[in-house]
């Protein structure tokens, strides 16, 4: 786990596994996370909602104590964050000795946690907190302590005793890292990953304590924004064994030395890898960017501000990793903005699409129980702009909305377009209630792909056949795509076209005629296919250059350059 500031402490694999993943219509998939028939309720599944607390790491690193959590833990209550929902106290890497005892059993450090972790347990759970705890699925964690898996060469592995231990300590929250797994000789680097952590929430399952399973599984294989056939592979199955998933870089650790040192990189880094993956998050299974880092070093006032919209915009988990007790007063408001946090635990657990990007300014909208919609307009600039997305733009075309600043609280009607003054690095974010005139939201955004590069009619042109391309996105209309019941993807009001059925015909722009040719499956897995042929929606060759057409090809396995990002 030890790493310089801002570094990843992952490895990427190279192997695949296959996937068996179940086609949806367009119009189903767009809306598959409010399906009743397709999802366990909230009451059914542990973590309904996005799990929100404190973690040690990303600000002590290993020098995390007994002290320090406590210290944390009484700051989550004194301050008033602990009764908005940041109740999960988690001691990550460096708490145990350095070896088991003659039994196998895990020992905390006597010096670092001199009363040990079960009366750390019920320290924090006489505050009304729940504890969680780290480990990894390796033979050691990241920074050199006895892990519980299986040992480099082979051998037996420490799952089920550890599971007993944390049970019997009153532990709520597992964290599991990846570092120095093994591999035995003829499995995959994925196939070693599953193995380990099947058999961790085998053992939760059989601990006698429900304990919520957060997996760093993911972040071991991804490569760039975009993500590779074996990152999607290890997202499509970590849902079925935990609620949350690291699926990316650490997020950078606070530099005691460099206090200021800026960190909003990072941050915008974390969010990037993220704003692509919603249809892996739903009720009980959470995408996690990594912790909150508000409030601390590296950030400025309206950065942390803008963390806290974006992480909640995304349906992610909420995990602070600061000095609570230092935190500035704006960073204190923002993580305490009982607005954003209902936005973040909404009951729907829809992720935020993106509805544009230009490099300077990203527009996200969220759909929320009930009808309403969220919608946050990042400013990347260095200086602060006045900035006005349409109604349109987010799905409410047409519509008179009543739409709430989570900010300043402020309310007011609107029926064209959301505008606000938003500082550097700063995110302005509304809640929207349609009137009661308004149709229901149209999932309308970027249909992102290879490179996170958008689907682009050339030239904005209209005339039928007009070859549709990947392109940098621009937040133009004629990167504005929208999804309908009737399966089709829509821009500059026609239709997204198959040429034909055979492997290999261009997609295009045409006029909107209701042919198979025009409806589109959008599946679980990120593929979009053609409902004339079953051929998918692909990037010629794999391409990220600005003006690789686009056409339909026989779809692989998990292809990069055959998985998209829908509107939402």
């Amino acid at each position: 786990m030890p790493r310089p500031p801002g570094s990843p402490r992952i490895r990427t694999a190279l192997s695949a596994v296959a996937a068996a993943l179940l086609c949806l219509p367009l119009a189903t998939a767009t809306a598959a996370h409010a399906s009743p028939e397709a999802l366990p309720t909230a009451a059914q599944v542990p973590a309904p909602t996005p799990p929100m607390g404190w973690n040690d790491w990303a600000h002590y690193q290993c020098g995390v104590t007994e002290q320090t959590v406590t210290a944390n833990a009484d700051a989550l209550v004194s301050t008033g964050l602990a009764a908005k929902g940041y109740t999960t106290v988690t001691v990550d890497d460096c708490w145990t000795a350095r070896s088991r005892d003659a039994d196998g059993n895990l020992v905390a450090d006597p010096v670092k946690f001199p009363h040990g972790m079960a009366w750390l347990g019920q320290y924090l759970h006489a505050r009304g907190l729940r504890f969680g705890i780290y480990e990894d699925a390796g033979s050691s964690t990241c920074g050199g302590y006895p892990g519980s898996g299986r040992p480099q060469g082979g051998g037996a592995d420490h799952f089920a005793q550890d599971a007993a231990a944390f049970a019997s300590w009153g532990v709520d929250y597992l964290k599991l890292d990846g570092c120095n797994l093994y591999v035995a000789p003829g499995q995959t680097q994925e196939q070693a990953y599953r193995q380990a952590y099947d058999a961790q929430a085998a053992a939760l399952r059989g601990s006698g304590r429900e304990i919520v399973f957060s997996e760093s599984a993911p972040a071991y294989f991804q490569s760039g924004e975009w993500g590779n056939p074996t990152w999607f592979d290890v997202l499509s199955w970590v849902g079925s064994d935990g609620q949350l998933w690291r699926e990316g870089w650490d997020i950078a650790t606070y530099d005691p030395a460099h206090p200021n040192t800026s960190r909003w990189s990072s941050v915008l880094a974390n969010y990037g890898y993220n704003r692509w993956i919603g249809r892996y998050a739903r009720p009980g299974n959470w995408n996690d960017p990594d912790f909150l880092i508000a409030g601390a070093g590296g950030l400025t006032d309206d950065e942390s501000r803008s963390q806290v919209a974006l992480w909640s915009m995304m349906a992610a988990p909420l995990i602070l990793s600061s000095d609570v007790s230092q935190l500035t007063p704006a960073a204190r408001s923002a993580l305490g903005n009982t607005e954003l946090i209902k936005v973040d635990q909404d009951s729907l657990g829809r992720q935020a699409g993106v509805v544009s990007s230009d490099g300077s300014t990203d527009v996200l909208a969220r759909p929320l129980a009930g009808g309403d919609r969220a919608v946050a307009v990042l400013n990347r600039s260095a200086t602060a702009r006045t900035l006005s997305t349409a109604l349109a733009d987010v799905g409410l075309p047409g519509c008179t909305v009543t739409a709430k600043d989570l900010w300043t609280g402020a309310t007011s009607t609107v029926s064209g377009s959301l505008a606000a003054t938003v500082p550097a690095h700063g995110t302005a974010v509304w809640r929207l209630t349609p009137g009661s005139g308004c149709g229901a939201a149209v999932p309308t955004g970027q249909l992102t792909g290879n490179g996170s590069k958008c689907a682009d009619v050339t030239g904005s042109g209209t005339a039928d056949g007009t070859q549709v391309i990947l392109y940098t996105c621009t937040g133009n209309p004629n990167q504005r795509w929208t999804t309908g019941t009737d399966r089709t993807l829509r821009s500059l009001g026609k239709c997204l076209t198959a040429s034909n059925t055979t492997a290999g015909s261009p997609v295009t722009l045409a006029t909107c005629r209701g042919t198979t040719a025009q409806q589109w499956n959008a599946n679980p897995d990120g593929t979009v296919r053609s409902a004339a042929s079953g051929l998918c929606l692909d990037v010629y060759g794999g391409g990220t250059a600005d003006s690789t057409k686009l056409y339909t090809w026989t779809c692989g396995h998990l292809q990069a350059n055959q998985v998209w990002a829908m509107p939402n």
